[in-house]
């Protein structure tokens, strides 16, 4: 069973950017004894998972979450420890979801790099072929992915015991169905909205993992990179990427990227029980864009997507007219501020700009942050004070 020093190793990992939460505060207090009793019930066998929080999220669209347990977090973050070499050596290079240095900006880097490499820097036509898999996270097959994990496991250097160990413990965590226990948090209105085949209380227990768990996007990656190495070693498909279940692939022919559909969607169906969303299917050239993590990317530029801008813009209209956009329970509500306003009203509508700023400034955003600053700034211009060619902003203090 691990060490008490691994799941020490665990919870600091755990803890690292949930500091401030109110379960990682409680949880802090006394953590050497509640670290001490979670490796007593790992070694007798006794661990189980404990009760989530069910709650729903609106932007950029209603999905359902299920927080786990800080106890159950640390057991997450146990496991990525042990298996994220093994896996990391495996992963195809442009598999970029959660990884060490990777993320949503380098996937949109390259992806304009395959287009300009494509194109011989913009002197050719060249097309894009989108696939998104249909509700990806809810239709995992659960058996599935504890063979894959079993099967690529077995020929690591982990001796057979930490094997077997790690084996238990996924099979628990992938296994334990939240729905059985768990705490309604927030607004349940928005629960309700959520179409039946979005939720985990609707589809069959051998299916779907919890959408926010650490674990969950790790072993999405796994799964999915059986459909990885199938692309790049069996179809040897050059000018691939993806990120989640956000594929894309480049190609001069548009008759060759027609041909994939039916070849990928076969392997997925066959090996992954899974099925490309028809819906969100997408082939055209490479100079009409592809939306790709809220940007359309193009050989020539970058842009943000309309709806993160417009977003930008509602926040800094509010506060002009008299509110301050809070988040509460993952819902925007209009409160009532004072004039002038309060320095942390000031910091909060600050944060919030500065957090969409940061998505914007990675496209060929300059002309419109000239005209945040110059026509939508509003009172806030004599409050905020710009910052590095206008990527983001800082409020001034006032004597």
């Amino acid at each position: 069973m691990p060490t008490l020093n691994e799941l020490i190793k665990a919870y600091k990992s755990c803890r690292r950017y949930k500091r401030n939460t109110t379960n990682s505060t409680s949880y802090e207090i006394s953590y050497e004894e509640k670290i001490f009793h979670l490796h007593q019930r790992i070694s007798n066998h006794n661990y189980k998972p404990q009760k989530s929080i069910c709650f729903a999220v609106s932007y950029p669209k209603i999905r359902e979450i299920f927080a786990a347990n800080f106890n159950d977090r640390i057991i997450h973050h146990l496991i990525i420890n042990r298996i994220e070499k093994h896996f990391e050596n495996r992963f195809i290079f442009d598999s970029c979801a959660c990884r060490n240095n990777k993320g949503g900006h380098f996937a949109v880097e390259r992806l304009k790099m395959f287009e300009n490499k494509i194109t011989q820097n913009k002197t050719q036509n060249a097309y894009f072929l989108q696939l998104d898999i249909k509700s990806f996270f809810y239709n995992i097959d659960k058996q599935i992915l504890m063979n894959i994990l079993s099967q690529k496991l077995y020929t690591s250097s982990q001796s057979d015991k930490e094997y077997e160990e790690n084996l238990w413990l996924m099979n628990k965590i992938i296994f334990h169905n939240p729905c059985e226990s768990y705490r309604l948090k927030g607004d349940l209105n928005l629960l309700k909205q959520l179409p039946k085949h979005k939720t985990l209380f609707n589809i069959p227990t051998n299916k779907g993992l919890p959408i926010g768990n650490l674990t969950s996007q790790f072993f999405a990656n796994v799964y999915l990179n059986e459909l990885d190495q199938f692309i790049k070693r069996e179809l040897k498909i050059r000018y691939y990427i993806r990120y989640a279940d956000d594929m894309v692939i480049l190609h001069n022919n548009p008759k060759q990227l027609e041909k994939y559909i039916k070849i990928i969607n076969n392997f997925l169906n066959n090996n992954l029980s899974l099925e490309i969303h028809p819906d969100k299917t997408k082939l055209n050239s490479v100079y009409k864009g592809i939306d790709f993590l809220g940007y359309y990317v193009k050989p020539q530029y970058t842009l943000t997507r309309r709806r993160i801008t417009q977003n930008l813009k509602k926040k800094l209209y509010y506060f002009n007219q008299g509110f301050l956009l809070l988040e509460t329970n993952c819902k925007e509500e209009a409160v009532a501020i004072h004039n002038p306003p309060k320095q942390e009203e000031l910091e909060s509508i600050c944060r919030s700009m500065n957090s969409l700023l940061g998505h914007i400034t990675w496209s060929n955003s300059y002309n419109f942050r000239q005209n945040i600053y110059h026509k939508h700034l509003g009172i806030l211009f004599e409050y905020l004070e710009p910052q590095n060619n206008l990527t983001s902003y800082r409020v001034i203090k006032k004597s």
